[in-house]
């Protein structure tokens, strides 16, 4: 392919790059098969580390293939966030300083030893520096001798981390998301997530995929995560504001993809800030143009604060006012279908626990959901909707479904 076409923001497969709703065919996607940063998660740390438990890497890893084949088995091409982040890092001499940069943090390791480490990843081969930006490196691991006049290395254990792994990468979703044929940069809310942003906008900023891609958004202040960001119609997007996601963080997006043209609507929808819910996909995704799948404890409750870009360029704001209803007016439908998790407050609660809600649609009408709930797929089929059932027991323990685990590129206008 050349030059002109990366201009173009093509890919390889002649795919246009460019998302506008949650259910259009899906063309291109970027995943992160999980790799030696999960082997980094210990009893000690995944709590931190936002794991729920320690997950078998083996047994992950074939289910994150199962879900990469089905992908590829209905025409989606699927990249990879580690082979792009190295070919970005064999391609760009700046893209090496600065994902150097930013995981070698001398307020942490004194500037003595930050010089030390700097200068050594500088002659790292591309691969295995992405290895090390990704699955993080021990003081144990450092590559030279100790130095007697360092502090730190005095007094970290071996075990503790030089530069910390990142085994949430799993979750493309939120470090960054497509709105039309613009990328945003999103700004992640807890410490154990922050440094995945600098990797995918290395990626953005330097791959040749990438060329001439516009940024929609780019936030280092405010958080916001791509797990709370739904493109309900083109146009319209939806927003949860909770444990990942504040209140500037939303109003800047909103004010961003005015300016832009790129949305008309922002619905700012409240939800409850905690772990079973900490992104607005994990309780409510699409599945097809007028359905959503949704957790039923918070189908009557959800509100909505609605804002809206006037002919006239200003902007007004109303609310709040019941989510569903708000939404169907906003995507000028009649009304929203929604299709329950589960068939029972028990059962509801559980398979919204393991990401019932977080569904992946390919085509209007088609999702990937995992196997293990197995009444919400039920309910699904029974509302018409095709279900395409992958495993997760591994993959799910960091709370995640296939929603979580995908940033689509490239979908279909509906």
């Amino acid at each position: 392919m050349g030059a002109d076409a990366h201009l173009r923001g093509a890919g390889p497969q002649g795919a246009r790059l460019g998302v506008t709703s949650e259910v259009g065919t899906l063309r291109t996607v970027l995943l992160h098969r999980p790799g030696d940063e999960l082997r980094r998660l210990t009893p000690r740390n995944n709590d931190q580390l936002l794991f729920d438990g320690i997950p078998w890497v083996e047994r992950a890893q074939q289910e994150h293939d199962t879900f990469a084949g089905v992908l590829r088995d209905h025409g989606v091409e699927v990249l990879l966030l580690s082979d792009l982040l190295a070919e970005t890092l064999e391609v760009s001499g700046a893209a090496r300083i600065q994902g150097i940069s930013s995981a070698v943090d001398a307020r942490k390791l004194g500037h003595q030893l930050a010089d030390e480490l700097a200068a050594f990843l500088r002659g790292v081969p591309a691969r295995e520096l992405a290895d090390l930006l990704m699955a993080g490196m021990t003081f144990d691991e450092l590559p030279f001798g100790p130095d007697a006049a360092s502090l730190v290395r005095r007094m970290h254990h071996g075990g503790d981390f030089v530069i910390t792994p990142l085994p949430n990468l799993l979750f493309t979703r939120d470090s960054s998301f497509w709105v039309g044929p613009r990328v945003a940069i999103t700004s992640l809310a807890l410490p154990a997530r922050m440094r995945e942003t600098s990797l995918t906008d290395l990626i953005y900023a330097f791959h040749p995929r990438f060329l001439g891609v516009r940024r929609a958004y780019e936030s280092h202040t405010a958080p916001i995560e791509g797990g709370d960001v739904l493109l309900l119609a083109p146009g319209v997007v939806a927003v949860g504001v909770g444990e990942r996601t504040s209140p500037a963080g939303a109003e800047a997006l909103a004010r961003s993809l005015f300016d832009d043209d790129l949305a008309h609507t922002v619905l700012v929808v409240p939800i409850a800030q905690n772990r079973a819910t900490m992104h607005l996909d994990t309780v409510c995704t699409m599945v097809d143009t007028d359905a959503v799948v949704m957790y039923p404890a918070v189908r009557d409750t959800l509100q909505a604060f609605t804002i809206h870009r006037e002919d006239d360029g200003g902007v007004s704001m109303r609310g709040p006012d019941p989510f569903l209803p708000a939404a169907a007016e906003a995507m000028s439908i009649g009304k929203l279908r929604v299709i329950d998790t589960g068939l029972d407050g028990v059962t509801a609660e559980r398979e919204q626990w393991d990401d019932g809600n977080n569904t992946l649609a390919v085509a209007p009408g088609v999702v990937i959901a995992y196997e293990r709930n197995e009444m919400t797929n039920v309910r699904l089929a029974d509302a018409g909707i095709e279900v395409l059932r992958i495993p997760g027991s591994e993959l799910g323990s960091g709370r995640g479904g296939p929603r979580c685990m995908s940033c689509p590129l490239s979908r279909d206008a509906v």
